[in-house]
């Protein structure tokens, strides 16, 4: 009994093994972007800036500093004690504590600091655009994925019905129903549509490879996806291009993040206008001493003169920029242009996504009724092919009438099936834009 009940586990683990995981446009879009190296880059980056925001912050805070020196001095020098010249040669030892607070500097810390949160804020969108594009990407490959599977399909039941028409044909000539000719039409036929299928599972395995190769997903394992859901109905939208575009200035992450960067600029250029005002510190510090004559002459011990030479200071000084090779005034200009750049990328960018945006809309309502006609199309066309398969079977219509009737409803099943596929993707397409969550990930 208990060797039937460890068979019985077995068999049962084999089985679930066995069983191969469906994926799901989500699956598929969240396993690539958890493993995508973009991601993980942009996360890197983002770590960076808030370095560069806490760097920036420790910029109000004053500096401090402990320094040592210990040396020997030979020849002529002067003795730390009583200040007169000698030609002894001398060991001293030094000790000092500095601090310095910058009081003005153009206010160019003042603007690293709302840069470096510019940046950081800049950061979070660009990482949440690098997962939408992940997606998209993502998503496109997988559509592309469903049609070729489609095909297949598609190219499948156009085989087996070669092959039928074949045997059927093969029995039909035996018995003198048949020409010869009409033989070797359909064997053609079947030939063209074996052919035909082959090519359709190159592609199709093509496309999962690419799909693989975005999702970073282990080179040899396989995966495979659901089939595409064909009772969409495909209705227009009632939203034009600029409700949405006013929609997706908001919430697209890229618009967002490219505002963010002229901001950056912006910040960048005042940074380095400020490098062009004069700079204000102030400094203070405590320093004191040892030394001794090496001639074996008597001197202090090293704590009385460590009190005794002990002195403080404090000091502000003042740094006015007059002539630096123009490498400040340089920066500045290059600054300047930096900002025009920026924002003529930015606008450039809010061109071309509304203009997507058009496109999308402008899509989904003309696919919207080239789903309707293709539907009925391939409808038309299945009827006239049925028709012309009883008309082959009275004879009163040839191979090559009835192989063409098959081709043209071959060619109508798959027009239908990529314009059903190429409306759905495009009304992926304009609910993002649009704002909504089409996919969850962390």
């Amino acid at each position: 009994m208990k060797k039937i009940g460890i068979i019985f586990i077995v068999l049962l683990f084999q089985l679930a093994n066995a069983q191969e995981k469906i994926w799901t446009l989500e699956d598929c879009v969240q396993y690539a972007v958890e493993h995508n190296p973009l991601r993980a880059k942009q996360e890197a980056q983002n770590k960076i800036y808030k370095q560069d925001r806490r760097e920036a912050i420790g910029g109000f805070i004053p500096s401090l500093n402990v320094n040592s020196g210990v040396g020997l001095n030979f020849g002529h020098n002067i003795d730390q004690t009583t200040n007169g010249y000698i030609s002894t040669n001398t060991f001293w030892n030094s000790y000092n504590v500095n601090s310095s607070m910058s009081l003005f500097d153009g206010m160019s810390q003042i603007y690293r600091l709302k840069m470096a949160n510019i940046n950081r804020l800049m950061g979070e969108d660009q990482l949440k655009d690098t997962k939408d594009q992940l997606a998209l990407q993502t998503m496109e490959l997988y559509f592309t994925v469903l049609y070729y599977k489609g095909t297949v399909n598609i190219a499948k039941q156009q085989l087996d019905e070669s092959e039928a028409n074949l045997k059927k044909t093969q029995r039909m000539e035996e018995l003198g129903l048949k020409s010869v000719p009409d033989l070797a039409e359909i064997k053609a036929k079947e030939a063209e549509d074996r052919l035909a299928l082959t090519q359709q599972i190159n592609l199709l395995n093509a496309e999962v490879i690419q799909l693989k190769t975005k999702m970073n997903f282990p080179v040899t394992g396989d995966i495979s996806i659901v089939d595409y859901d064909s009772t969409v109905i495909a209705a227009k939208t009632d939203l034009n291009a600029e409700e949405i575009y006013q929609q997706a200035i908001t919430t697209l992450p890229r618009l967002r993040a490219s505002a963010y960067t002229v901001k950056a600029a912006e910040m960048q250029y005042k940074i380095a206008r400020g490098r062009m005002y004069p700079s204000l510190s102030l400094n203070a510090g405590i320093e004191t001493g040892f030394s001794r004559l090496m001639d074996n002459t008597p001197y202090d011990s090293f704590n009385k003169q460590f009190k005794d030479f002990m002195g403080q200071y404090v000091s502000v000084s003042l740094s006015i920029p007059i002539l630096n090779g123009f490498s400040r005034s340089a920066e500045m200009k290059r600054s300047k242009q930096r900002v025009v750049i920026s924002e003529c990328e930015n606008e450039d960018l809010f061109r071309q996504v509304y203009s997507e945006i058009e496109q999308a809309v402008a899509d989904v309502n003309g696919l919207s009724d080239e789903c309707r006609f293709a539907q009925k199309r391939t409808e038309s066309m299945l009827s006239a092919h049925q028709v012309n398969l009883r008309k082959y079977d009275e004879g009163l219509i040839d191979a090559l009438e009835l192989s063409t009737s098959a081709n043209r409803l071959l060619n109508s099943r798959v027009e239908e099936l990529y314009t059903n596929l190429k409306y759905q993707l495009k009304c992926k397409f304009l609910q993002y834009y649009k704002g909504e969550t089409l996919w969850t990930y962390n």
